[in-house]
């Protein structure tokens, strides 16, 4: 079986960036990663919500539903921070860190759409949130453990672990678990797409992205570790 390491997944390493304990490393595929969000990012600080329209029942006329400017420079603060979080998690190389910016990413993803005067937006982001602190336990739980059955949280030391243990396992496990809910994927999705009936594109987009980038690393982060 071939052994997972962070070059045999993401390319040849150009090279480290070390920040006391943290290190962030880049090589093509995180840098990929790393420059699409910051592009996407860039893009949302300086565009302009959309008008939403939506048909009257019963009728052939339509509502415009627009955003307000205060709530705009919020969502767009919040949105510039979870691609920042986004873009720092696909370069991180500490377990520990990638889990803070995962954490960070639900708290904005609930932000964004927080002051939106729609019934079953902020019930459906009601639910996400409550799906998100939950899953903050299992996430960080992970992280603990990982540091339990290894000494390290540093992606570079884990991959050099010859012998798998259970408690590693443990730990992914719970990793995955953690990811799925903070970022809305399957099986806790359904409350997140009722959270994209709000209006105010382009900051919808940074929740969806960040969701598929988080998934996309998180995936990788495991195959480091247990292969």
């Amino acid at each position: 079986m071939i052994k997972m390491d962070i070059t045999t997944l993401g390319g040849s390493l150009f090279g480290t960036i070390p920040l006391g304990d943290i290190v962030l490393y880049v090589t093509p595929f995180h840098l990929f990663m790393f420059a699409t969000v910051i592009v996407f990012t860039c893009l949302i600080a300086i565009s302009r919500t959309e008008t939403q329209i939506e048909a009257k029942f019963k009728s052939l006329g339509n509502n415009a539903v627009s955003v307000g400017l205060a709530e705009f420079k919020i969502r767009r603060f919040l949105s510039i921070v979870c691609g920042l979080a986004t873009a720092g998690a696909m370069i991180t190389g500490d377990f520990f860190n990638f889990i803070l910016f995962v954490a960070l990413i639900g708290i904005v993803n609930i932000g964004i759409v927080s002051a939106v005067k729609q019934v079953d937006v902020l019930d459906a982001a009601f639910q996400y949130g409550l799906g998100a602190m939950i899953s903050s336990l299992p996430l960080f739980s992970a992280g603990a453990m990982m540091l339990a059955a290894t000494g390290t949280l540093s992606l570079f030391e884990l991959a050099n672990i010859a012998t798998i243990t259970p408690m590693m396992i443990f730990s992914a496990v719970l990793f995955l678990i953690g990811v799925a809910g903070e970022t809305g994927i399957a099986p806790f999705f359904a409350t997140k797409a009722e959270m994209f009936r709000t209006p105010g594109s382009p900051f919808l987009l940074i929740i969806h992205l960040s969701s598929l980038f988080i998934t996309i690393r998180a995936i990788e982060i495991i195959l480091i570790i247990l292969t």
